[in-house]
């Protein structure tokens, strides 16, 4: 899609009409524009040159494609809608067409997916994995995925802690995340040793920029800027790869983070509010139980498998008649 492209001057429009108006975080709106260049490539594919040329069935086709030809998950279609919708929206409401012919489509149905985790042992081998043979940078590696998998944090939330954020007093750390939301998540003992050595031996060499609004920020990259998202990612990979550990991406630790917590007893409203979820719903998905345990449940308690349930049972005299 060029510039010259009607989509993409109306989407330029409409995304700084996001970013000045509504204040949209960076990250939305670098979502937003996504969608939006796929959506335009994909509509010039088939014909459609110019958004007020867009029909209803001309989006409808286009969701199906991103599912079926591009096999995106119905969460990422549905967010893919969430981005049409909000934008013809605005070219409606600015009078740029005459009509939404997005207004009518239909959300598709999100089914409940489970989100993939780590085992314990797995996550100790990820976070274990820097060391000074594979980074000389190995201390903040190995503080950033301790802080990650002890406070659930997202990718986007690792480049945004700022060393004050960090209490060691309390042993906690304030995050700010998604719709600007604080809070305040505990910090295990691991995580908060970790961040100290790192505090302590690794980010002064990396703080060169004395007068940069940088400098403040808790995780740095070599060049002394805070670390990016894509940095972020890059570098869980590496670890995992390391620890031979597959199928791992950043948002896996935070989904470890509240899965281990629920399993070892923890309240769900108290993992909402560690996890910064605004909807409890959000964090439904995580009471799932472990298969495993499913089977141990079983076994130890039903009593054709003799288990102790029916071991403790008082036993008691034979009714008569049938």
């Amino acid at each position: 899609m060029t510039d010259a492209n009607p989509f993409a001057i109306w989407a330029r429009d409409f995304l700084a009409w996001g970013h000045v108006e509504t204040g949209l975080s960076p990250a939305t709106l670098e979502a937003y524009a996504r969608d939006l260049r796929q959506m335009a490539d994909d509509l010039n594919a088939h014909g459609v040159k110019h958004p007020n040329k867009v029909s209803m069935q001309h989006l409808a086709d286009h969701l199906q494609r991103l599912h079926r030809e591009r096999g995106l998950d119905t969460s990422t279609v549905t967010r893919h809608l969430a981005t049409i919708r909000v934008f013809f929206r605005w070219l409606h409401a600015e009078r740029r067409i005459t009509r939404d012919p997005a207004r009518l489509l239909e959300r598709p149905h999100r089914w409940k997916k489970l989100p993939g985790t780590l085992t314990p042992g797995q996550m100790r081998k990820l976070v274990e994995a820097p060391t000074s043979e594979h980074s000389k940078l190995w201390m903040r590696d190995r503080a950033m995925l301790e802080a990650m998998y002890a406070a659930g944090l997202r990718a986007s939330e690792v480049g945004t802690l700022k060393v004050n954020d960090f209490n060691e007093t309390l042993a906690s750390v304030m995050v700010l995340g998604k719709g600007n939301r604080q809070r305040m998540v505990p910090l295990g003992t691991p995580a908060v040793n970790a961040i100290l050595k790192y505090l302590k031996e690794c980010r002064p060499g990396l703080a060169r920029f004395p007068d940069r609004r940088d400098k403040f920020r808790l995780f740095l990259s070599f060049s002394g800027k805070p670390l990016e998202r894509v940095a972020v990612w890059q570098l869980v990979r590496k670890y995992a790869a390391i620890a031979r550990v597959h199928g791992v991406h950043p948002h896996k630790l935070r989904h470890s983070f509240a899965t281990h917590l629920l399993g070892g007893g923890a309240d769900l409203r108290v993992v909402q509010e560690l996890l910064g979820h605004s909807d409890i719903n959000t964090t439904q998905v995580y009471t799932h139980v472990d298969r495993s345990e499913l089977h141990k449940v079983i076994f130890k308690f039903h009593p054709r498998e003799g288990g102790a349930a029916l071991r403790s049972t008082p036993s008691r005299k034979k009714s008569r008649g049938v």
